[in-house]
């Protein structure tokens, strides 16, 4: 890494990534390789708090790193890595777990809600993840973590354990500033456009691999708005859906909320649906034909990856023998 500022991110491969990740943060991460030392991990390790498929799990992983070097994430320019090719995260996991408090996990909203959804598996790992997570940042001392909405609590606890370890020990941890990326789209659902677009929400998400006829029929399904006027118009308090597909395709073609207005000005919803439709077939064309045609390569796939556990070793191991020395442990 070249001595820019550092950042890090992660995606679970626990589902299939989808047109909000890659209008949401993953078309902005070539941009930021640019301006930062980036590392980008699979968070495999994060996944099975919640009953994995192996066989599923290995392919995904294998086809979100295919993904994310065919959203334009350059392997020369960052460090693309699966979490668990680096055994310090849950080495320096444990460590954070005895300096994280108890009510703090028992705050932590995602607990609650995953616990509500998987209520027959209710396991440690889930109530700890957040401590995981503040190891996978700070392991590798990040001048900044980009947030979500759903990620801030876990950002704050991070900070929070980073800073209570420093107060004993000195200044170990760089302590992480949010960082605010360029906004990317908030997509929501196409049928439930009051909601997240997610991979559990099968019908209302697309999918990066989908094929052309499979995105167009989910377009022409979309949920819009039941009002009288039904116009192509930017109004998300009282047309959601519209306002939704308006987003989607303002990101698709690069046009501006007026253009769209103007553009289907008296035509209605059933030319504008298609439209939205054909855009993003388009759009997503390249990165699924190009993640075809890596995953054909396995050899180059297993090149990437282990070229990207060898660097993010190397900075990982630098922080742990750093704490292990801190907290007592002696030196192998």
């Amino acid at each position: 890494m070249d001595g820019k500022k550092v950042m890090l991110s992660g995606i679970q491969p626990s589902g299939d990534l989808h047109l909000g990740n890659y209008l949401g943060p993953l078309r902005h991460w070539p941009e930021m390789i640019e301006e930062f030392d980036c590392y980008f991990f699979m968070a495999d390790l994060h996944t099975i708090t919640v009953r994995q498929d192996p066989a599923q799990l290995r392919k995904r992983t294998l086809t979100q790193i295919a993904q994310y070097i065919a959203c334009g994430l350059d392997p020369e320019k960052c460090v693309l890595f699966v979490q668990s090719h680096v055994p310090a995260h849950t080495q320096l996991s444990w460590v954070l777990n005895c300096y994280t408090m108890f009510g703090e996990l028992n705050r932590m909203t995602q607990f609650k809600d995953k616990s509500a959804k998987h209520a027959e598996n209710v396991n440690a790992g889930l109530f700890t993840y957040p401590v995981l997570m503040a190891a996978d940042i700070l392991i590798y001392q990040p001048d900044f973590v980009p947030v979500g909405e759903d990620q801030k609590q876990h950002v704050e606890i991070c900070r929070d354990i980073a800073e209570r370890f420093n107060g004993v020990y000195g200044d170990v941890f760089r302590v992480p500033e949010p960082y605010i990326a360029k906004v990317g789209a908030r997509i929501m659902s196409l049928n439930t456009p009051d909601t997240k677009m997610s991979k559990s929400l099968h019908e209302g998400c697309v999918f990066l691999m989908e094929k052309p006829e499979d995105i167009m029929r989910k377009f022409k399904r979309a949920v819009t708005d039941s009002d009288t006027e039904r116009c192509v118009r930017y109004a998300p308090a009282e047309k959601p859906g519209v306002s939704n597909l308006m987003q989607i395709y303002a990101a698709a073609t690069g046009k501006t909320y007026e253009d769209i207005e103007a553009e289907f000005a008296g035509q209605g919803y059933g030319k504008f649906k298609p439209a939205v439709g054909e855009a993003v077939a388009e759009t997503l064309r390249p990165i699924r034909e190009e993640t075809e045609r890596l995953l054909a390569d396995k050899a180059y796939l297993e090149s990437v990856y282990r070229a990207g556990a060898e660097k993010a070793s190397y900075a990982a191991e630098k922080t742990l023998r750093k704490v292990y020395k801190k907290v007592g442990f002696i030196a192998r």
